[in-house]
């Protein structure tokens, strides 16, 4: 199972038009500029948060992804500025992402509205050394010895939405559908396909240091089954969250959804938080990996400077 998994993470990739491509991250709430450019500068202070994933925990192949990530305020915090870098493997895959997020806001109501485009480069490298198969590579011509790879350019907007108490985004990161195969003859074979993405989540006091904050973000490809992740954190005190999440997907044969998962962050200092996540798979790949990990780490620069209220894990 674990060598066929290479193999099959190359199907996944060649037949990208009906899949989801884009990243998956359990603490999506931590990671929104990657998938809404509205939301940068959001944090009302300059922010640097490092996300680690490992999927599918035991088998050999199985997707993994780094991502850095900075955004900013400026211009009296009219404008948000984000930079970002991220691998992700899977198989004989990997697939590095450069991007750079604009957003303009301005002030509606009791909130704030960025209206966001990011502009990135993707570096796309499939290793066929590295493949294994049940008989020697070098006996299909159809099958290259070798490395192959290619440079593709992509735009997205997106809208973000927030107050103290609630926010609501809408986006599409990868807007152009670029070929991302590698075929001499021109024919497209796969191709990058559009990810829309929804998101919202609002705070309620459940007294005085405690807080609940449920949020959902929906997913919708074009081929590809409906996907959302829906997360209930509990909070103390702005310093401690603690919550479960659950995702749909999976298998058709049990029906009950892709993973659930448990969350925890910490605000260790006025600028540092600290976030874990532990997910179980719901699906036949229980029984052969042993669930997925993800960690993140945010610096904000200025903490509670001026007065403001910390940068914690409630802040949208």
């Amino acid at each position: 199972m674990r060598k066929i998994l290479i193999i099959t993470g190359l199907s996944l990739f060649v037949s990208a038009t009906f899949a989801q491509q884009d990243h998956q991250f359990t603490q999506f709430m931590y990671n929104k500029p990657l998938l809404n450019p509205g939301y940068v500068g959001s944090n009302d202070a300059p922010c640097f948060t490092l996300t680690s994933r490992n999927q599918w925990l035991g088998l050999e192949g199985a997707p993994q992804t780094q991502m850095l990530a900075f955004n900013m305020p400026v211009f009296n915090k009219k404008v948000g500025l984000g930079l970002s870098v991220n691998r992700q493997t899977i198989g004989i895959v990997e697939k590095y992402t450069a991007e750079s997020q604009y957003a303009y806001r301005i002030r509606v109501g009791y909130g704030t509205l960025g209206m966001g485009l990011s502009a990135s480069v993707r570096f796309l490298r499939v290793n066929y050394s590295k493949a294994t198969a049940v008989q020697s590579i070098e006996l299909d011509e159809a099958i290259p010895e070798d490395l192959q790879s290619k440079y593709v350019p992509n735009f997205g907007a997106g809208f973000y939405y927030s107050s103290y108490r609630f926010y609501l985004g809408f986006s599409v990161p990868r807007l152009i559908e670029n070929s991302i195969d590698f075929s001499e003859t021109g024919e497209t074979i796969s191709k990058e396909v559009r990810h829309i993405y929804g998101m919202m989540g609002f705070l309620l006091d459940l007294g005085e240091k405690v807080q609940i904050q449920p949020q959902v973000l929906l997913k919708y490809v074009k081929g590809a089954p409906f996907d959302a992740d829906a997360n209930l954190n509990f909070i103390f005190s702005d310093r401690v969250t603690t919550g479960i999440s659950y995702r749909l997907g999976g298998s058709k044969a049990t029906g009950i959804g892709e993973s659930v998962s448990l969350v925890f962050g910490m605000q260790l200092t006025d600028n540092i938080l600290f976030g874990l996540s532990y997910d179980y798979s719901l699906s036949e790949l229980a029984n052969y990996s042993n669930g997925s990990i993800e960690g993140v780490f945010r610096y904000c620069i200025g903490g509670r400077s001026e007065g403001e209220e910390y940068i914690s894990p409630r802040f949208f």
